[in-house]
């Protein structure tokens, strides 16, 4: 199979077409062309009139190497590569020598890595603090509706992960050498996703087709020997010091139970405060890390949309239309959107009582009438000087604010953008009506953030209106308060070995120790320390 990349062509054009021009690039007669496959497709959107597609194809012909020869010039060509995963160990544990590895949290890192585990026979055993996929859907959408909060079932805690209640985007712009990515979707499309995420260069999936996929790789590690017990959160680890090593020996569920394990998988996620703390007490090293704070923004889907495909809006090889948006502030700071979610919803994401955060989802659709992304500020341990935790108290200071000025009943506060700009609170919705669930109460969102933040975000949407045209919008609708763009630690690992820097038998993993940033980067990890647990074990046996 041949690789051939950056294959150009209109966005209205016909299959014909494009075998056409295979044969063209490729200098080749129709009888030597075998079959292809698309492997990616991209657009550029850069002349709204005129946009075109990029495809990068798997090519078979009669003769790869002879067209390989020929066209030796063409650096878009090249022979296609390999792919397909390979395991770096099996049925390590089947003896039952060793304790079973246990992985503690069932977000896309933990997912991915109970499921590589129970693909090489270890047989691992899956903690959750949360319920299962469609219970905590229950809880949360209850949330929504009644505003009554479940501190372990909601956006943020349960199977699944906060990547649930999300766009379910997959992309990364991850280095992946090994082609993990394509390990992660390729389980997605086994579990039920859409093909097309394999090739679409901006694939999505949405809450909906995510908890089929989800209980159906749930199976899979049931299926393989793996044990899943939900509601179990952890409280205490046993770490067992002997001359100056430190090894991980059990863990303490909230049950009383204890569990004996020499391997541990930390997939907790980004706001498993309560278990950041138990490590740190216990002298795992953690250090503290950058994160963004900032607003949900709310624009009409219809603005983006022409703004960005201009006569094409509307396309359905387009979709609904995203944006990327960065400004570097006077003040040094770095504005930018994150987590943009055509067509979907502003949700509440709250995981603690009394305290209000928001994050965004869409369906795979993406059909709802407004977009929305989050707008943050970059901030750093400097601005939340102390110990490691420190920017945890931070995050929950910010939240508490909100909860308070959204009236204290998980409301948030809302103002809208050209109010917020011009610095004054405001009294009335205009055009766009926020999609927050249970409500948005109007006030002056200014008085939550720090100074610094605010002075950022009123200088950064004017300028964005230079990105996209009809951004600076009046009465666009900001919603507060968005914390959690990424954990506000980092659990710091060896490179070699993917085990804690000062603890054996400890694998910090995902988003919540500070090593993934998204649904595909996190089960990508998760692939990676269900690698190094397995030769761990290997090696021990």
């Amino acid at each position: 199979m041949l690789r051939l990349n950056e294959l150009k062509l209109p966005l209205n054009h016909t299959e014909p077409e494009l075998t056409q021009a295979i044969l063209e690039r490729l200098d080749i007669a129709p009888g030597m062309l075998r079959g292809f496959t698309v492997h990616k497709r991209s657009y550029d959107a850069r002349k709204k009139a005129n946009i075109i597609l990029i495809y990068s194809l798997d090519v078979e012909t009669t003769d790869d190497a002879g067209v390989l020869e020929r066209r030796k010039h063409d650096v878009h060509l090249m022979p296609s590569p390999d792919m397909e995963y390979k395991f770096v160990a099996q049925g390590v544990n089947l003896d039952g020598s060793q304790p079973r590895p246990v992985v503690i949290g069932m977000g896309p890192c933990g997912l991915f890595a109970a499921l590589i585990l129970a693909q090489m026979g270890l047989k691992p055993i899956v903690l959750e603090r949360g319920k299962t996929v469609r219970e905590r859907t229950k809880d949360t959408f209850g949330f929504w509706r009644k505003r009554v909060l479940n501190p372990e079932s909601n956006v943020q805690f349960g199977e699944g992960g906060a990547g649930t209640f999300s766009d379910g985007k997959l992309y990364s712009q991850i280095k992946d050498p090994k082609y993990l990515g394509r390990k992660v979707l390729t389980e997605f499309v086994k579990a039920g996703a859409p093909e097309e995420i394999l090739y679409v260069s901006k694939p999505h999936i949405g809450t909906f087709r995510l908890v089929k996929m989800v209980e159906a790789m749930r199976e899979e590690i049931v299926a393989l020997g793996g044990e899943i017990r939900f509601e179990q959160r952890v409280t205490d680890f046993d770490i067992e010091e002997k001359d100056g090593v430190r090894q991980v020996r059990g863990l303490l569920l909230a049950s009383g139970e204890r569990i004996v394990t020499d391997h541990v998988v930390l997939a907790i996620g980004h706001s498993s405060r309560d278990t950041f703390e138990v490590l740190y007490e216990r002298g795992v090293y953690i250090e503290a890390k950058p994160f963004s704070i900032g607003f949900r923004v709310e624009h009409p889907q219809s603005l983006i949309d022409t703004c960005r495909f201009g006569p094409n809006a509307g396309h359905p090889i387009l979709g609904a239309a995203d944006y990327k948006l960065v400004h570097h502030a006077k003040n040094g700071r770095a504005v930018y959107s994150f987590c943009m979610c055509p067509g979907g919803t502003v949700v509440a994401a709250a995981s603690e009582p009394g305290r209000v955060v928001t994050n965004g989802m869409s369906q795979y659709s993406r059909a709802e009438r407004n977009a929305n992304s989050a707008i943050v500020v970059s901030i750093g341990p400097e601005d939340y000087p102390g110990h490691p935790l420190a920017g945890i108290e931070f995050q929950r200071r910010l939240e508490e604010k909100a909860f308070e000025l959204g009236g204290g009943n998980y409301s948030a506060p809302g103002q809208l953008m050209g109010d917020f700009v011009a610095g004054k609170p405001s009294t009335e919705f205009g055009g766009v009506i926020p999609s927050y669930k249970p409500a948005v109460h109007l006030t002056d969102l200014a008085t939550i953030l720090p100074d610094y933040a605010v002075e950022a975000l009123r200088e950064a949407f004017p300028a964005f209106d230079k990105q996209v045209r009809g951004y600076f919008k009046h009465d666009a609708v900001l919603t507060g308060l968005e914390t959690r763009t990424s954990s506000p630690i980092r659990i710091k690992r060896r490179d070699d070995d993917f085990q804690s820097l000062n603890t054996r038998g400890l694998f910090p993993a995902g988003e919540g120790a500070g090593y993934a940033g998204g649904i595909l980067s996190a089960g990508v990890d998760g692939i990676k320390v269900a690698e190094a647990v397995a030769l761990s074990m290997a090696a021990k046996k």
